[in-house]
């Protein structure tokens, strides 16, 4: 591996690294030389081994985002002994119901997950930058949500377009920190979010017309992106939103 992709002896913490992205997200990142630090609600028992495959180190932090509560615990879980070098913001739900009928639990559920949380898991996070003066990569995981308006998903089409406006202003403001903030905006991907979707035939065949690639994507398909974004090969690039869609937004 050329050594500007290699990620050996660095640390990257991941949300939502139990399952789907952010457990192929925290493989891709062990493959290229990263030990994982995972947080996630549920068991991550499967995502350990997939790390202990590639000989990289492997913690796991029980949290549930929905809440600030866990913050400080999860940056000092993982900086216990060392420091954080990349942040995954991957954890996220979505609530589907028409506009007119969408409630406020639903709306503060996403909101306070999808945004809420990571802006200030983020905040903490740098903070331990900031004090070392080591810089870092964070990635945020949004969404073509960032970019299009969707239907019946108010509340995620607001946290992912928030999402992608926050990923600028924190790489204007952190730039000169040596830190780096960028996202990818994976397209329809196959996993427990887009479910419903799939086992919707008519919806699943509209939006396979609509993808040049001609099919999902499989979680998988994120690494090359998100290693690309957590090396050096990426140092001078800050604020982007990389789409990772087969060819949605081309279209």
């Amino acid at each position: 591996m050329s050594t500007r992709f290699d990620l050996s002896g660095k640390t990257a913490l991941v949300t939502g690294a139990n399952t789907g992205l952010g457990q192929a997200i925290a493989v891709a990142l062990a493959e290229a030389g990263a030990g994982i630090v995972a947080v996630g609600r549920s068991s991550m028992d499967e995502t350990e081994a997939m790390i202990h495959r590639s000989g990289r180190s492997f913690r796991s932090i029980y949290a549930d985002l929905a809440t600030l509560e866990p913050v400080e615990r999860i940056v000092s879980e993982a900086t216990n002994g060392g420091r954080v070098d990349i942040l995954v913001n991957n954890a996220g739900i979505i609530r589907r119901a028409d506009t007119i009928d969408f409630t406020e639990a639903d709306w503060d559920a996403v909101m306070n997950v999808n945004l809420k949380s990571v802006f200030f898991l983020t905040q903490a996070v740098a903070r331990q930058m900031f004090a070392d003066k080591g810089g870092g990569k964070i990635i945020n995981i949004a969404s073509l949500l960032s970019f299009q308006g969707g239907i019946r998903i108010p509340s995620y089409t607001a946290s992912k377009s928030g999402l992608a406006g926050l990923t600028r202003l924190l790489a204007c403001e952190w730039a000169s920190r040596g830190i780096n903030v960028n996202a990818i905006a994976p397209g329809y991907f196959v996993t427990n979010n887009t479910e419903a979707l799939r086992e919707d035939l008519d919806r699943n065949a509209q939006i396979l017309a609509r993808i040049p690639a001609g099919k999902w994507g499989d979680p998988s398909d994120l690494g090359g992106a998100v290693v690309f974004l957590a090396s050096r090969a990426a140092d001078y690039i800050h604020g982007i939103v990389l789409p990772v869609d087969g060819g949605w937004l081309a279209r």
